[in-house]
Parts: C-alpha cells; sequence; structure tokens
C-alpha cells in the first residue's frame, strides 16, 4: 500500500502539472470508485472545476477546487494517479479519468479496486479526517501530538504505530523501519518508553520518511509517482523484507516476525524487548 512518502511524492510530482487546469470532462468506468457523492452526481459536479492546489493529509492526496471543494484521494493497496499527456497510450486497470482543457488526462487506475474518490466540501473533508493522527512532518505542533498520543496508549508500539489515529501516514514498511531507527522492538510496550525514547521514536519516524520522499518512494510491488517512474528507497531500506541478512549496524542476522498480520523485520541485537 503506497504510504506516506509514496503519496507525497505523486503530490510534488503532480502539483506543477495540474494545479490551474480546468476539468473538460469527467469518464467513470468503476462506480465504485467513488465513495461519495454517487458518481454521476461527482461527473456533473467535478466537470468544469478548476483545480487550485494539491496538498496531502496523511495517506490522501487531496486536489483542492474553486468553490471550496476538495477531491481528496485514497490509493489503498494497487491505486495509481497518473498524469497523461493527450493522446498517450492507454493504461491497464483504469478506473476513473479526468481530461483537462487540452486533452492532457489524470488517470485513476486500480487493479485491486480498493482505492477511493471522494468529492467533499470542508466539513465533509473534516468528518474524512476526524480520526486522522498528527503529521509526522509537522515538526512543531505534529511532534507534541504525536508525544501525547504515545504517554496515553497502552499496548505494542507496532500495532500502534500502524493505527492512523496515532500517526498519519505510516504503514508496513515505514513503521519497521523507524523501531529500527529508533532501536526500540516491535513488541516493546508504549506504556513501558522513556520520555526520550518517545522523542527517539518521533525523530526516527521523521528521518525514516524524509529519506524515503528524498529516493522518491519505495516502489516494492505496484507503486509509480503521478509521472510513472518507480521510486528508489527499496535499494535503501534498513531492515525491511532483508530477513536473515546483516544488520547494517551490528551484522546479527535480521529477524522475521509476524505482528498484527503484518511482516515485521527487526534486528535482535539492536533492539532488544526488555
Amino acid at each position: 500500500m503506497p504510504e506516506l512518502p509514496e503519496v507525497e511524492t505523486i503530490r510534488r510530482d503532480l502539483a506543477p502539472q495540474v494545479q490551474g487546469r480546468r476539468v473538460a470532462s469527467v469518464e467513470v468506468l468503476w462506480e465504485r470508485s467513488i465513495a461519495v457523492p454517487p458518481a454521476p452526481e461527482f461527473v456533473g459536479r467535478l466537470t468544469g472545476r478548476t483545480i487550485t492546489g494539491v496538498d496531502r493529509r496523511g495517506k490522501f492526496l487531496l486536489l483542492r477546487l474553486d468553490q471550496n471543494e476538495t477531491l481528496a484521494v485514497h490509493l489503498r493497496m494497487t491505486g495509481r494517479l497518473l498524469y497523461r499527456p493527450a493522446g498517450a497510450a492507454p493504461d491497464p486497470h483504469l478506473r476513473v479519468r479526468i481530461v483537462f482543457e487540452g486533452g492532457d488526462e489524470l488517470r485513476f487506475t486500480d487493479q485491486r479496486k480498493f482505492g477511493r474518490l471522494y468529492l467533499l466540501d470542508p466539513s465533509g473533508l473534516d468528518t474524512l479526517f476526524a480520526r486522522l493522527g498528527p503529521e509526522p512532518l509537522d515538526a512543531a505542533a505534529g511532534r507534541e501530538q504525536f508525544l501525547a498520543l504515545l504517554r496515553q496508549r497502552r499496548g505494542a508500539l507496532k500495532p500502534l504505530l500502524l493505527n492512523q489515529a496515532t500517526i498519519a501516514g505510516l504503514g508496513n514498511i515505514y513503521v519497521n523501519e523507524s523501531l529500527f531507527r529508533a532501536g526500540l522492538h516491535p513488541l516493546r510496550r508504549a506504556e513501558t518508553l522513556t520520555e526520550e525514547e518517545r522523542a527517539r521514536l518521533y525523530n526516527a519516524v521523521r528521518e525514516t520518511l524524509q529519506a524515503a520522499i528524498a529516493h522518491g518512494g519505495t516502489s516494492i510491488a505496484t507503486f509509480l509517482s503521478a509521472l510513472g517512474s518507480s521510486g528508489r528507497n527499496q535499494d535503501y531500506l534498513l531492515v525491511h523484507q532483508r530477513a536473515g541478512q546483516p544488520c547494517p549496524r551490528c551484522g546479527t542476522p535480521i529477524a522475521r516476525i509476524v505482528v498484527a498480520g503484518r511482516g515485521t523485520f527487526f534486528c535482535p541485537r539492536c533492539q532488544p524487548l526488555p
């Protein structure tokens, strides 16, 4: 599933291509890709609108529209948002096509059909994001909110960090990588952390995400940027999917267990469980 760095990569690629562009037509090829409103209303409301900006909240890509509405896109497992010039070759698994004046297109493709598009006013957007935790790249408010949440939570760190109410945007890859950077075992209980360890975890999350964004995201399975390029961060992963390989710090073989139903990779020596 694309996580925060992949969505941020798409945002950065997409912004200069679509900002200020007016939607000439919309085609929905699989209606269940549209979460709200119903597909016919979605087409009618989006046609003729102008994109005024491109933002991100957690794993959601946000296309800001005139008339104070937002098109929110959640890619889920295999969704892609691809910018294509007029006359570009077809893309497989096309679900929604947004055509701009001039003929260029924004294509939502999704092999597994789990991704969703939402056309919302500000109150609808507030409802959609009501349970999302802080933004890890918000260096001021995000830090204090995250540390406060960790002080209140109980349970193993891995499931807590996967929970979007704890911190927005993390998935399996970047939780594994962040816990390694912080030197914390995935099954370490949140209530046992010291204040220094909480701060260390927050800093590790930020460092992990910033490095992944700098490398254009991680392309292990299906991720492509808005311009169709693969990420490079899979070449820089420290522990994720490296079971049996030497730890980059101490040389101990990386271990793999299953936590919260997800493959979990860690160094038994650098991330001891007290």
